[in-house]
């Protein structure tokens, strides 16, 4: 997940904005702090101006009678504590609670606010001087109103928090829009990454960019040169391979007529004659090799020849292929079969059609053992054509199954073989939208191979 892009994306976005939230957060807490502090002041400050209008002269004495409505202003579902006192400038108390903290004297009618603990428990308070004459005397009154803070702080956070909550609605709403974003304006990359998964390792086709986003087209540029890049590579090899494979055609084959020549001669060393008959089947070995090799290039090829695409009817090619293999089967002494109804068109090329059905008989009757029998098939329906030969030898292990289509493997060195054959089928399946089947035969003996077609409609 740390290299994800969706999650480093979400980072980028919500660094930013959790650092704004945490800022605005903070001013907005001290601005809801700041009006409650007001509205406990006005509060304090009316309080103590009409206890401070309640005192006056009596009989030369100074006397204050607090009125109800002085403290019934600051009722709360809170249950704060309300503190007052009255004073007089030589310490007298008045009225209140004597233990009221003092605080330096200041100029009359001015409130000064102020913190201050009382009981235990934070209070702000509100200072009131108020200057009282009598008969050529001043005397300095202070009144001194207090409240605890819980009510002042219930407004702050009332205040305070639907704020905070917008802004992390708004945040968890941005990342939502994000994440539905890149979900969307990343399925164009989502789609290039599944065309490259799901392509066969020699589907050397440039990757489509329709829709594909101007900063990630650089990037497809980039792979789909480097994909014609390996597709010039790749036809150099293969147009070496057939080259090679064509230019020892010929030489081989006079090479086996003068082996075979020389074999016939009279009075040769016995020696001499088991040396040449060996060398006789090493020639017959390169023969086959070179003819595997070729066909194999053309069926490699036949993506672009589009022109030798033809309607076939594979029941007629595959009983050619049943009647031409008779005698190795016959000499192999395994009892070759074929099931075979109707007609079974798809579209393709015959000679590369005819190639696949004898490859894939011919490695059923060579590693079938000698009573054995091979049965080659085809069935139809109204979309498919399948083509299975089915036989009843030694099977292919579990572990060698997902390698019997790759060049030159073989399950098995105890048979002549190329290793070329099943890898010819695969390539000829591909260019024709085949799909292979590789299972095991009835009763759990021997190998039922199927490659389906699509079903062509008969001219």
């Amino acid at each position: 997940m740390a290299n994800s892009l969706r999650v480093r994306l979400l980072w980028w976005l919500l660094v930013p904005l959790a650092l704004y939230v945490f800022v605005t957060g903070k001013t907005e807490y001290d601005n809801a702090r700041s009006t409650a502090n007001l509205v406990q002041d006005n509060q304090l400050v009316a309080s103590a101006r009409m206890i401070a209008g309640e005192v006056e002269w009596m009989d030369g004495f100074l006397r204050v009678d607090v009125p109800p409505a002085a403290l019934e202003i600051f009722a709360s579902p809170y249950r704060d504590q309300v503190f007052y006192s009255v004073r007089v400038d030589d310490g007298r108390l008045l009225a209140g609670t004597p233990d009221f903290p003092a605080r330096p004297a200041q100029a009359p009618d001015v409130p000064d606010s102020y913190y201050t603990e009382l009981h235990g428990e934070q209070v702000r308070a509100v200072d009131i001087v108020r200057l009282m004459y009598d008969n050529g005397v001043t005397r300095r009154v202070r009144v001194t109103v207090g409240k605890t803070v819980r009510s002042r702080d219930a407004m702050t956070r009332q205040l305070w928090r639907p704020q905070l909550v917008r802004q992390l609605e708004m945040i968890a709403l941005a990342v939502a829009l994000v994440c539905i974003g890149l979900t969307f304006e990343l399925r164009p990359l989502m789609k290039v990454k599944d065309e490259v998964e799901d392509r066969d390792p020699m589907q050397l086709e440039p990757i489509r960019v329709e829709r594909l986003h101007s900063e990630l087209r650089p990037i497809v540029d980039a792979i789909n040169q480097c994909i014609t890049r390996l597709g010039v590579q790749v036809a150099a090899q293969r147009r070496f391979i057939a080259d090679a494979a064509h230019q020892l055609r010929t030489p081989l084959t006079l090479l086996g007529t003068q082996l075979q020549f020389a074999r016939q001669q009279e009075g040769l060393n016995p020696a001499l004659d088991e040396a040449l008959a060996a060398m006789h089947r090493s020639n017959r070995s390169m023969v086959g090799l070179t003819n595997k090799l070729l066909l194999l290039a053309q069926a490699e090829a036949a993506d672009s020849a589009a022109a030798a695409m033809e309607s076939v009817d594979l029941v007629p090619l595959a009983m050619e292929v049943v009647e031409d293999l008779a005698l190795l089967a016959q000499a192999r002494e395994i009892d070759l079969g074929a099931e075979l109804h109707g007609t079974a068109f798809v579209h393709g090329h015959r000679g590369l059609l005819q190639a696949l059905i004898a490859n894939l008989a011919e490695n059923a009757i060579r590693y079938t053992g000698s009573g054995g029998h091979v049965t080659v098939a085809v069935t139809a329906d109204a979309r498919t054509v399948t083509v299975s030969v089915i036989d009843n030898g030694p099977g292919i292990p579990a572990e060698s199954r997902s390698r019997v289509f790759e060049p030159f493997f073989r399950a098995s060195t105890d048979t002549e073989g190329t290793g070329l054959g099943l890898a010819i089928v695969r390539e000829i399946a591909d260019a024709h939208h085949g799909e292979i089947a590789l299972k095991t035969g009835e009763g759990g003996k021997g190998v039922d191979i199927g490659v389906t077609f699509p079903r062509a409609v008969p001219k």
